[in-house]
Order: structure tokens, then sequence, then C-alpha cells
């Protein structure tokens, strides 16, 4: 089991919009990153939420802790892979997501940002983000997605054109045979089934059962050498019972350990 202190690291933002009630989540020892916003739009705002938080994971990682960001949408593990790079670290990347987040410019069929990250990670697309923060571009054969049940017909056509491995089920990680490498792994928590979290902005139908992802997790909890985590939170203003945050930090406790 790894035994690495963990650095927690908030940042209250979905994008360029700030979510006080995800400051909720933080204790004592949590880093908040919160900066002031400039510019005239999104691109332009979350770029300034980015900088600060490549650079708390830097400092975490230079100092031999564990990154673990906590964040409203998946354009930060832009940053946060950035901070790893910077650290000396170039892990396998596990995606864990209802969704693929590989559409371009071209492919998308809404223009949101935040379904563009994971392209923009592997060189493909917009990379304003990527140079915002000094990331160099990855290899798509270091990651690994799942379980990715809804993508776009243009997205789907640059995942399968790729060579990322994609695990269309979860369970798979149980014996898929993971790289003797550091990992660092993104779960959004749109993963699950939405109805076990239904608080989610972009729900999936279908989707592992919390059941299963405690499986997977502990899985890798025990197997992995994790140099970094990070969560995509449900939607506060929609989660009326707690019962979204309840399971999604429930099994994210697992792999923070």
């Amino acid at each position: 089991m790894d035994t690495m202190e963990n650095r927690f690291i908030l940042t209250p933002y979905f994008l360029d919009r700030h979510d006080p009630a995800l400051l909720e989540l933080a204790q004592d020892d949590w880093v908040v990153n919160a900066p002031a916003l400039h510019g005239d739009d999104e691109m332009s705002r979350t770029l300034c939420v980015h900088r600060p938080l490549a650079d708390r994971v830097a400092e975490a990682a230079e100092a031999g802790r564990r990154p673990v960001s906590v964040a409203g949408d998946c354009c930060a593990t832009i940053p946060v892979m950035a901070g790893l790079q910077r650290a000396g670290i170039h892990p396998i990347f596990l995606w864990l997501d209802a969704h693929g987040d590989f559409n371009t410019w071209e492919t998308t069929p809404s223009g949101f940002l935040g379904g563009m990250p994971l392209a923009m990670m592997v060189g493909l697309g917009e990379q304003t983000m990527v140079e915002n923060v000094r990331m160099d571009p990855i290899p798509d054969a270091d990651v690994i997605m799942s379980d990715g049940r809804d993508l776009d017909p243009g997205e789907r056509k640059l995942v399968d054109g790729s060579r990322l491995r994609h695990l269309p089920d979860p369970l798979d990680l149980l014996d898929c045979g993971l790289p003797d490498r550091p990992v660092y792994i993104h779960f959004d928590t749109d993963l699950l089934d939405p109805a076990e979290a239904p608080a989610m902005g972009y729900p999936a139908p279908g989707g592992p059962t919390s059941g299963d992802l405690e499986k997977v997790f502990r899985h890798l909890a025990e197997h992995c050498e994790i140099a970094a985590l990070s969560i995509s939170t449900w939607r506060s203003n929609m989660d009326e019972d707690g019962r979204s945050r309840a399971v999604c930090m429930g099994l994210f406790d697992i792999l923070t350990g």
C-alpha cells in the first residue's frame, strides 16, 4: 500500500465560474486555489485559474507529497499534469469518466471547452490551455480511458484512431496489467451510474455502480504507484440531499488512502 502523504488542493471553480459550495469540502490543511480572474472571455479567465494550480502541484510533488486536486471540471487536469512534469514526473494517465473529453473544435457539437481537455493533453486541437501552463503534450499511448461510454461521433473516431487504451468496463482494470510506472488517476464523478449519484451536469445513462468502483479503486490503491489524483465534482447546487457528495467522496477516499 502506498503511504505517500497527500496534499489536497481545492479549486472552487467550474472553468471560470466560482462555486463557493465546493469550499465546504476543504479541511484545515487543504490549499485553496482561488485566484483573481481577469479577461473578457471564458478561456482567458480559466487560464488564470490554471497557472497557480500548476504551481501548487509542482510544489507538492517536488516536496515528495502526492498532489490531490479537487475541482469542478476536467480542464483542471491540464495544470495538474503540467505541475507533475515540472517535478520530473511523467506518469501513465488513467482517465475515469463517462465522457472522453476528446473533442476538438472540428468534432465538438457543442463548443464546450470541458469536452476537450484530454484531446488537448495529447496534442490535438486547441492548445492554449496546454501552452498556458507550459505542459508538454503526453503520448496518447500513455493514456488509459475507462469507461468513456458517452462519446460524440467525431470524438469516437478520434479515440478509435488514437493509441490510447479504451476499457469500456472499469472492472477490466482489475486484470488489465497496468504498466509498471507512476500513475496519475483522474476521476470525473459522472462516471457513476446517475441512479446513485444524480447531481451531475452531464449525466450519461448506465455506468458502473459504486460497489464495482469500490473494487476497482481498492485494487488501484493497492497495486499502483499513484503519483497524483484529481476529481471533477458533482454539481453542488443540484445535490439537495447530499447523496452525490457522499457516494463520490466515499469512493475518492479509497484512492487517497
